[in-house]
This record gives structure tokens, sequence and C-alpha cells, in this order.
């Protein structure tokens, strides 16, 4: 049997817009009355976020001061993973029908997430997405989980699956972060990176996947072509 654990945001969900909305909030929060300010166009913005740049350094770069520029990295930082936010998020070009012909390909398919329960429940409902993922094959956090890292928690959820999940022949992992490697790496499943999400090319050379694809319709055809 061929597995694949596929991360939500980034491979599934084009999280971009989310993120560009609560930059433009949180901006015009820290801004005062008689200040200018620069908004940054939501295209040199996310190649920011890819490349990991520094919030407070967003919000300089966008006309704030080092005071103001804490106090948008903070605003922003409780607000971009709240549920009046999460409605941006649209399915990535050709997920949805990549998670259709891997369900007709008999592909066991698994989605391991940082979402929370009542967050992946809102985008599964909106977007139609819950016939992918049976109950026993949706890795996330409790609603009341109090997260401590990325990839502290990952690898946490990495391990539960391998503990509960079925023996496969071949287990691959698709992810857009460093979470995502460290996570299949620290488990010994084998990895790609795509370039559909929250990381640039350079930053997820730095974690050494086992191959980089542009999207998860690259990754599966990639799979499928080995596995075929």
């Amino acid at each position: 049997m061929l597995r694949l654990i596929t991360d939500f945001d980034g491979p599934i969900m084009d999280v971009s817009e989310r993120y560009y909305r609560v930059y433009q909030l949180c901006l015009a929060q820290a801004q005062r009355p008689d200040q200018e300010i620069r908004v940054l166009p939501k295209q040199e913005f996310w190649q920011m976020k890819r490349s990991r740049t520094p919030e407070t350094q967003i919000g300089i770069l966008s006309g704030l001061d080092e005071t103001q520029a804490a106090e948008f990295a903070q605003n922003r930082r409780k607000t971009v993973h709240t549920l009046p936010y999460l409605v941006y998020d649209q399915p990535v070009p050709g997920a949805v029908e990549t998670l259709e012909r891997l369900q007709q390909a008999g592909v066991d398919l698994v989605v391991m997430t940082m979402r929370r329960v009542r967050e992946l429940d809102e985008a599964f409902n909106r977007c139609d997405l819950a016939k992918f993922f049976p109950l026993d094959r949706r890795y996330c956090l409790p609603n009341d989980y109090v997260k401590t890292g990325d990839t502290k928690d990952k690898p946490l959820l990495m391990a539960k699956a391998i503990a509960e999940l079925p023996a496969a022949s071949d287990v691959w992992m698709v992810g857009d972060t460093e979470a995502d490697i460290i996570a299949a790496k620290t488990h010994g499943v084998k990895v790609m990176g795509a370039l559909s999400g929250i990381r640039d090319r350079t930053q997820l050379e730095m974690h050494k996947p086992d191959l980089i694809v542009s999207n998860l319709v690259e990754a599966v055809d990639k799979l499928l072509t080995v596995n075929c």
C-alpha cells in the first residue's frame, strides 16, 4: 500500500490572501492618524513571508517605527489563524483534482496539519474536502492545544500517526515548511518540499527534503510514476 501524508496549508490550501489581509489589518491598527505608511503589494509581501523575513522588519519596511512594528507583529500572530480570516483560504489550483486522482488510485491519503480541529473543519466544510480524509486519516491539533512551535509539535503528530496507522509498503510526506521536513525525517519518512506554500526554495533546501516540487500536482505525478 502506498501512503501519502500531506500537509494542509500550502500543498492543498493557498493561504496567501489570508496572510495579506491580516497584514493590511494589523498595519492599519498600528498606524498613527497622521502617519504615512506604505502598504506592500501582495506579491512583494508574500515573497518576504516565503523567505522568512522577520515580521517586525516587514512592519518597518511598511513605514512603522520599531515600537509600532513590534505591536504589528504581535497583533498579526494573534489574528492570522483566527476563524474570521480562514475564509480567505482557497484550494491551490489543481489540488482538489489531485486528491481525486489519489483517491481513485487507491493511495492511502492522510492529512497532517498544525490547524486545530475547528480550523480544519472550517475549510473541509467550506471547500468540500472532508470526503478525501476519513476521521482516522486526519492528524491535527485539539481545539484546546497550546502550541509550543511547529518544529516541535509536528514531529509529535507524525509519531502519533506512525503508531496508529496500518503498515504501508511506501510512505511519503508532502509539506511546505521546515516543520514538515523535520517531522518526516525524524521518523524516517521520505519527504517532498512543495513550493506552493509559505517557504521558498532556499528555505526548503536548508532542511534537505528528498525532493522539491512545485505543488501537490507535481508531487503526485512523481509518486505515481515511481509506484505504478
